[in-house]
């Protein structure tokens, strides 16, 4: 039985009722995990991605497939540093199962993605991150607004009060990171990423 309170106190409260939330299932959408909840060790900086992946689900934790190994890779992190530098989470926490085109991971829903939002804003309720990256076009659609990952790739947005910068999502799937302006455009965005750690003092 999916539980929310109407108050949290810590983020250890708040995870032991996201680990179980079913939220979605009782809404009727098909899912193929639990919530992803990665471990809080006092992260000020916040990656927010789109969806957890099979691998993620099996293990329970974010970015632990190929796509995490790209997006470390662009950051110029080790696992160990990467996961003390940043809290990981997403639009929604459960893996949401293949595509019907057989192509990459099924795209949660706009019901399925509102109904996640309430451990999103709880968390930057009890966490008050100060760098918030989003990874892939619904993750910086969904917490900027913006039109296309192709316009915001890189640029620095003031979000209540932290520094948001998107990327875009390191998966396989997307053709866009084909083109080398792109591929240019990333590795800029990625620099822009580890100044603002070091000015924030939030590099581990």
């Amino acid at each position: 039985m999916t539980r929310r309170r109407s108050r949290y106190r810590s983020i250890a409260s708040l995870q032991r009722d996201e680990r179980v939330c079913r939220a979605c299932i009782e809404a009727g959408y098909p899912l193929e995990s639990l919530p992803i909840a990665q471990p809080y060790a006092g992260q000020r900086a916040y990656v927010f991605g789109q969806a957890p992946g099979i691998q993620e689900g099996q293990e329970r934790l974010p970015w632990r497939g190929r796509a995490g190994r790209t997006l470390r890779r662009w950051l110029d992190m080790d696992e160990q540093t990467f996961y003390a530098t940043f809290y990981c989470a997403s639009v929604t926490r459960c893996y949401p199962g293949r595509a019907p085109s057989g192509r990459g991971d099924r795209t949660p829903t706009p019901r399925e993605q509102e109904l996640c939002a309430f451990w999103r804003e709880w968390e930057f309720e009890l966490m008050r991150p100060r760098l918030i990256v989003t990874v892939g076009g619904l993750a910086s659609r969904r917490l900027l607004g913006v039109r296309s990952v192709t316009e915001c790739v890189g640029v620095r947005y003031e979000l209540d009060g932290a520094v948001a910068i998107p990327l875009p999502h390191p998966s396989g799937a997307s053709g866009w990171l084909n083109a080398p302006a792109n591929r240019a455009r990333v590795a800029d965005a990625a620099r822009t990423v580890v100044a603002e750690l070091e000015g924030l003092g939030l590099r581990v």
